[in-house]
Parts: C-alpha cells; structure tokens; sequence
C-alpha cells in the first residue's frame, strides 16, 4: 500500500470535482490518503470529514501530490525538506514548468502513475548559509538564491567570490544564482540562458546591472559563492525562490549546492523539451 500526502492551495468551486477524482482514484487503488495540515486548513468544508491529517511529511511517505501551480509545487518542496520524498505536480490552473499535468489530464496521468510508467528526476537545489538565523531555518531553493536591493531604494553593490577568488563587483538592483531548474523563472527575464534540468551548472544572472557589459555567468554547481553588498540605506532583501527576508549590512552570504535534492516525478510522455517548447511558443510560424 502506498502511502500519498496531498498539500495545495484553496480549491476553487470548478476545480472541486478534480480533487474528487483524484481522492477516489487514490480509495481506489488502496492508498493511504493524508493531507497536510495547511491544505486542510484551507478547505475545511471539503477536507471536513477527512481524519488522516499531517503537519510534517516525513520520509515514510511514498511520494506528494502538489495541487495548485509553481508556487505550490515550491511550497511542497518546504514540506518534504530534506526527506527527498518525490513530488507529484498537478496543475489546477495553466500548464506550468514544475506541475506539469494538466487537470483535464488527471485521469490519465493516474493511471499511468499507478502502472509505473514515470521516471524520478532529481533537481539540484541551492543552500544558502548567513551568520543569521533566516527563513526559518529552510535555507534552501529550487529556483534561485536572490539579493536585492529594497523597495525603491538605490541600486546595490554586490562583491562577488567564486571559491575565495574575487570575481566581480556588481553595481545593480541585485543579483541572483539560479539552478537549471530555475533557469526558466526570474533569471530567464533578467536575460539568463535556458538550462537543461540535469546541467551541473548553476547560473549567475545580475538584475538591471548599471554596467552594460556585465552578463550572466555559467559556474559549477561544485562552486561556493560568497557576496559581500554595500547599500545607501544599509537594508536590502534576499529571497529564496517565494521567499524573501531583509537583511542588515553586516551579514555573511554563501551559496552553494544543497546536501540533498527535490525529486520530480515525471509521467511518461511528459518531458521537459515538451513542456517548454509549448510554454516558450517554439516552433510554432505567427507570421500569419
């Protein structure tokens, strides 16, 4: 018997009859159904009856079904931490990067899911280390690891290390390392290149830089980043992917690769050059 924890958001009224089919479907094939507290909490008039509820999924868990879109899937990942327990993503709005089955597609994701017909990809995740204790104690990311500078404040300086060895100086709104799987998200809008999801790269992407020839960077995710950040009003944010606290001047910054990874499950026919071919719009002729 499996054992399936199911976290999301507030179910809206047209997407009640897709958590329905997925719990039955679940009932069907004799899984053991937990919910996460906070999903609970969320929909207490669906989830009402439901006794089977978790405030931590701990590595006893078989995988999590994320029900909502990207944010979601993040948000799951905080839940499975360090277990390493793979996620499920199901998307109950558009077509996104992380949660990738569509709700119209729930059906047949799930019986495919239960023949095993998927594969588990493993997703490089960022650590970040300050002589502070921030977020939590959850130092980590799939996205990125970004600094920036606060509300409408001054552009920011950023000193840059790469091993102990100076790389640059950064004059702008802030700077962001990026994982492969975070190569589509911010740093793709900041002017970062695309990634494939098992490069062993992670990616150094300034935002709105004052210098107009500084450009992203490439690095090996063996690499331990260090910055050093100077502002006017002495307060600036780092965010982890959703994430963001401020922070003073004074603190010691490091990135590099977490210990441990974000599990995906992938089901067959569902791959990445797909999905971002069909989000980006590649190989489609609108000069009609």
């Amino acid at each position: 018997m499996k054992k399936i924890a199911l976290h999301g958001l507030a179910v809206e009224s047209n997407s009640e009859k897709y958590l329905t089919q997925i719990i039955d479907r679940l009932n069907k094939e004799g899984v053991e159904i937990w919910f996460t507290s906070l999903f609970q909490s969320r929909n207490t008039s669906l989830l009402k009856s439901q006794k089977n509820i978790t405030n931590s999924i701990t590595a006893d868990f078989d995988c999590v079904f994320s029900l909502g879109g990207d944010g979601t899937f993040l948000e799951s990942l905080l839940w499975v931490g360090e277990n390493e327990v793979p996620i499920l993503g199901i998307n109950m709005g558009r077509l996104g990067f992380l949660a990738s089955i569509a709700k119209e597609s729930i059906k047949e994701s799930l019986y495919l899911f239960f023949k095993g017909k998927y594969d588990i990809e493993s997703r490089s995740l960022l650590s970040l280390k300050t002589n502070m204790g921030l977020f939590e104690n959850k130092t980590y990311a799939l996205n990125e690891c970004a600094i920036l500078r606060k509300d409408s404040s001054a552009m920011i300086m950023v000193k840059c290390y790469i091993n102990n060895q100076y790389l640059n100086t950064y004059w702008a709104d802030g700077l962001m390392v990026a994982t492969p799987t975070g190569s589509t998200g911010y740093s793709l809008s900041c002017g970062g290149p695309l990634m494939m999801p098992d490069s062993k790269d992670f990616v150094i992407t300034p935002v709105s830089p004052h210098n107009l020839n500084v450009r992203p960077l490439i690095v090996s995710d063996n690499s331990e980043l260090r910055f050093e950040i100077e502002t006017r009003n002495r307060s600036f944010l780092i965010s982890l992917d959703s994430r963001s606290e401020t922070i003073e001047n004074d603190v010691n910054i490091v990135v590099k690769k977490a210990p441990f990874e974000a599990k995906l499950i992938r089901i067959e026919g569902n791959n990445f050059p797909d999905t971002i071919r069909n989000k980006l719009g590649w190989g489609f002729d609108k000069r009609n």
